[in-house]
């Protein structure tokens, strides 16, 4: 699970930052997080596929966050893309991008889906056989919605010495990795404890941006392994922050803190700061595992 950053800048492109786009590396798979301008050329310098998108997913409709969505769309269609293309997104986008693909994307080679969902309430809006995306209701200036995306549970880990000692039929494999004790033909209850080794841990991560502090947050983000949480504004911008329902980064901090997530990463900054060592430094006083988000860096998870 790798987290690629295309743009962390806020709504102001700058030399340093572009707005808002990254990719969600989960097993092979592709998600796009947000799409602002810029985020074609960005995915260039990935060196990932484009075509190897499953889907996208746009927190709200400020154009920072999805005014390079119809030249990616048409771009697929260049390069040769046939498989749908499902966006999920607040439902006003597909009333406001169905008229520009009808125009510019006439006669696309794959299909485009939307998928909408409501931004004030947090509902599963995707899932698959390992993993599972769920809305994150944020407080910005209108509807916006962060992603958390978890990875489902995993089967136990088989011991392949005590399944030959054993002598354990394979149709009995199925139920051992989900947890079940195995009774030999003679009455004998062999655990599952000693069979099976535990399950890989379910890894997660979650995108906020743009929002307030906002503390019903708080358990949904529980025991995250790594968070986005945007930190347009340092402490001395607290009223500029509070009139554009943005978060500083010292909030970012202590959302993370009140959370317990495992590691944070800063971004959705202002095009004010030339560089963002003060932001870095606020959050730190708040919680320790904390790193700035930039184009061309990827997080392991």
């Amino acid at each position: 699970m790798s987290v690629y950053i295309l743009g962390c800048g806020s709504a102001l492109p700058t030399r340093r930052h572009l707005p808002s786009a990254q990719v969600l590396s989960v097993r092979g798979k592709l998600f796009l997080i947000d799409c602002g301008e810029g985020t074609q050329l960005q995915f260039r310098h990935t060196h990932l596929n484009y075509n190897k998108i499953l889907d996208v997913f746009i927190s709200h409709l400020h154009g920072d966050h999805c005014f390079g969505l119809i030249g990616l769309i048409s771009t697929m269609g260049m390069l040769g893309r046939h498989a749908p293309l499902t966006i999920h997104a607040p439902s006003e986008l597909e009333t406001l991008m169905r008229p520009h693909l009808d125009f510019f994307c006439n006669g696309l080679p794959y299909e485009v889906i939307f998928k909408s969902f409501n931004p004030a309430t947090s509902s599963c809006i995707y899932e698959d056989r390992s993993l599972e995306v769920f809305t994150l209701p944020l407080n910005h200036r209108i509807q916006s919605a962060g992603f958390l995306f978890k990875e489902k549970p995993r089967d136990r880990h088989l011991i392949k010495e005590w399944l030959t000692f054993y002598d354990i039929p394979l149709r009995e494999y199925p139920a051992i990795k989900a947890g079940a004790d195995y009774i030999t033909p003679e009455g004998e209850t062999v655990p599952n404890a000693k069979l099976t080794k535990p399950a890989t841990p379910n890894r997660s991560y979650a995108y906020v941006s743009d929002t307030t502090y906002h503390a019903p947050l708080i358990p949904l983000l529980k025991d995250v392994d790594l968070l986005y949480h945007e930190a347009t504004f340092a402490e001395a911008e607290r009223k500029r922050a509070k009139a554009t329902f943005h978060s500083t980064a010292a909030d970012a901090g202590r959302m993370a803190a009140a959370a317990g997530v495992k590691r944070l990463i800063l971004g959705h900054f202002s095009a004010r700061y030339h560089n963002e060592s003060t932001l870095l430094d606020e959050a730190k006083a708040h919680f320790g595992a904390v790193e700035l988000a930039d184009e061309g860096l990827t997080f392991e998870i």
